[in-house]
């Protein structure tokens, strides 16, 4: 520091963020990396192990071959797309850079700064950055002890300053969702001025007959909207495409804090393509039918507690014995080239995250958490 100069006048001589940015986490996403290991599994981001839709994939080399132009800036082939995959008429349909980019929408159109946004104290992570970054009071809820949404907490959590409810259905990381009928519960209580969001980017992957996606509802009421992305399912996380319906009010709005190219013109294409191959979704659902519980019978029978999941991964909990922690047994992993995710930063520091990946990848898994497990009990 200058001699003469006081710490205020130190930080006025550079840009200064307003209050409270340099008081957000930065959202750390799952490692991809362990070093010296020759191959890897990442088995940490929730990816599909099938790939993307062929189709989706010839679309976007086609699009390669037009980089000097602007995209569609309304995005209208892909909104067409999903609304013929859904029969929705596509005004009613916002495309975003991932649905990472249509939640921090949300944030920015409808919340400000004395304004409270609800969310469970497990869901995902960008929910509290959205909402810190519009200025808003993030308010983190208690889920039940299963680590299941408590609709009755996120109702006694609304105040007056209520602007935003986000619900994860299913949950990530947690894999649990809520019966449709919870979800309409918790709308109903809602004021009208509080806009429910459902955040359904695992919803191809449930097969339970008391869920419903939230769509709709998105097209009943006027404070809904459900959001669902490509990265999952779909095998497109590198082109970051999200989307959300909702009423026309909402999307209105929406559109005029959106950015004016914020989809780029692979994407749009690739997205148009998947989400009218059914086949390759078929696939990618049955392969996660046929794993998921296996794995989960797996690592139960390893001695495990292991959530009920209803996506396309498994949150698995470690007890707190030394030699045998998520802690180490996540280092363990890594150098055999098996990425789990910690979630330590989700308040849930004795458990990881495992995405269902190829057969290879998950015997592998379980073959490693075996030896991991048998040398701690030695």
């Amino acid at each position: 520091m200058e001699l003469g100069m006081s710490t205020t006048d130190k930080q006025l001589s550079r840009p200064v963020p307003r209050p409270g940015v340099m008081a957000i986490s930065a959202y750390v996403p799952g490692k991809s990396h362990a070093p010296g290991v020759e191959k890897v599994f990442k088995l940490s981001s929730n990816e599909t192990p099938l790939g993307a839709s062929p189709a989706a994939i010839a679309a976007f080399q086609s699009a390669g071959t037009h980089l000097q132009d602007y995209p569609d800036g309304a995005s209208t082939a892909l909104r067409e797309a999903i609304g013929k995959a859904f029969g929705i008429d596509p005004a009613r349909i916002i495309c975003g850079a991932g649905s990472d980019e249509i939640l921090n929408l949300v944030a920015h159109t409808f919340v400000g700064a004395g304004d409270e946004v609800v969310f469970s104290v497990h869901g995902f992570l960008v929910y509290k950055i959205a909402t810190l970054a519009a200025g808003g009071t993030p308010v983190a809820v208690p889920e039940t002890d299963d680590l299941v949404a408590d609709v009755d907490a996120l109702i006694a959590a609304v105040t007056p300053r209520t602007r935003v409810v986000f619900l994860a259905n299913p949950n990530n990381p947690t894999g649990t969702y809520l019966p449709f009928a919870e979800v309409r519960r918790l709308h109903a209580a809602l004021p009208p001025n509080v806009l429910l969001v459902l955040d359904a980017a695992y919803s191809e992957y449930v097969r339970k007959n008391d869920y419903e996606n939230g769509l709709e509802l998105a097209l009943t009421a006027d404070n809904v909207l459900m959001a669902r992305t490509f990265s999952k399912i779909h095998g497109l996380a590198a082109l970051r495409i999200g989307w959300a319906v909702a009423s026309a009010a909402i999307i209105d709005a929406l559109n005029r804090v959106r950015g004016p190219f914020n989809m780029n013109a692979p994407a749009i294409a690739a997205g148009a393509a998947a989400i009218l191959d059914t086949a390759h979704v078929d696939r990618s659902v049955a392969h996660n039918e046929q794993w998921l519980p296996w794995l989960a019978g797996e690592f139960t029978a390893l001695g495990l507690k292991v959530t009920p999941s209803v996506g396309n991964f498994l949150l698995i909990h470690f007890p707190a014995t030394p030699g045998r922690t998520a802690k180490e047994a996540d280092a363990f992993l890594t150098k055999r080239g098996i990425i789990l995710r910690s979630v330590a930063s989700y308040g849930l520091p004795d458990a990881l995250r495992m995405t269902v990946g190829t057969e290879e990848a998950n015997r592998l898994t379980v073959k490693a958490i075996t030896d991991f497990l048998a040398g701690a009990a030695q």
